[in-house]
């Protein structure tokens, strides 16, 4: 597909795309942004509701939450009373055990979930035969495939990885067979009268048209990726910060608990958009176009 969009002639679509700004312009256009000031707006009102209902009014259940004030002091604080804190190195140990679980189960997760969705959008016998299969597995809570994977693979690690594996692998065969799905009958037909092999419009006209849907899924995946690997480390693991969450649960250290589960949140968030921000660099070819109609 793109190759048929920058086909030989006077003009390109990419020669009348507008020039990509340097990342320090784009930052500073980002930080500018209404999106940026609602996003702050938010996270602020989000914090100060959990400062009134917790730390001042104690309203119901919500008295019962660890303290904002305590939850900050103890993050911050160079001799925290539970152990862990930004200045404590053991906050670091258990942060890089998962994300090395996670790169590892993405990784894995990509690679397949992205070959099996274009096979099974490019063949209908494969279609026939992985589909009906993917829909009885996918439905599976990966809470349930816990006991499977402990009796099959060995070890404590493995098992952790496994289980993160397949949250994303899912999600991506579905997105990647969408992608596959979604390119106009046009392009193929397009290629095959330039006399395209069945490689090169697997390469130039379905990997390039599925790409959107690839990185949606990818998105999705890696988010579901961070959920599975709680519930990995607190049934397999001996580290990581799902772990710690049900340690520090189980011992009441309730500040601690949540210094983990908000370092979660920002993980997840930033691998999103490491992710998204690959995605938009791939599909670069895509802006060029649109941006030469």
């Amino acid at each position: 597909m793109a190759q048929l969009a920058s086909a030989p002639g006077p003009i390109r679509a990419r020669d009348l795309a507008a020039p990509t700004l340097p990342w320090p312009q784009r930052l500073r256009r980002f930080v500018a942004s209404p999106q940026f000031l609602w996003g702050v707006v938010g996270l602020a009102a989000f914090f100060l509701a959990w400062y009134l209902l917790v730390d001042v009014f104690r309203l119901w259940s919500f008295a019962r939450l660890p303290s904002l004030v305590k939850t900050v002091k103890e993050w911050l604080n160079p001799n925290p009373v539970y152990g862990f804190s930004v200045f404590t190195e053991g906050y670091y140990v258990h942060i890089l055990a998962s994300v090395q679980r996670v790169v590892l189960a993405f990784i894995f997760a990509t690679v397949l979930g992205v070959a099996i969705g274009l096979l099974m959008g490019w063949r209908r016998v494969f279609f026939g035969l992985a589909f009906p299969i993917l829909e009885l597995l996918r439905p599976i809570p990966i809470l349930a495939y816990i006991p499977v994977v402990l009796l099959v693979v060995p070890g404590r690690e493995a098992p952790i990885v496994v289980l993160t594996f397949l949250a994303a692998f899912f999600v991506t065969i579905l997105n990647t067979l969408l992608g596959v799905r979604s390119i106009d009958q046009v392009y193929f037909r397009a290629a095959r009268s330039l006399g395209f092999s069945e490689k090169d419009i697997l390469l130039h006209v379905i990997v390039p048209g599925a790409l959107p849907y690839i990185f949606i899924g990818l998105q999705i995946g890696i988010a579901a990726c961070w959920f599975s690997l709680v519930a990995s480390e607190i049934v397999s693991g001996q580290s990581g910060m799902g772990y710690e969450v049900w340690q520090t649960y189980y011992y009441q250290q309730y500040e601690t608990m949540v210094i983990f589960m908000v370092t979660l949140g920002f993980l997840g968030w930033g691998s999103s958009a490491i992710v998204r921000a690959i995605g938009n660099r791939l599909m670069r070819w895509r802006a060029q176009m649109l941006g030469g109609i």
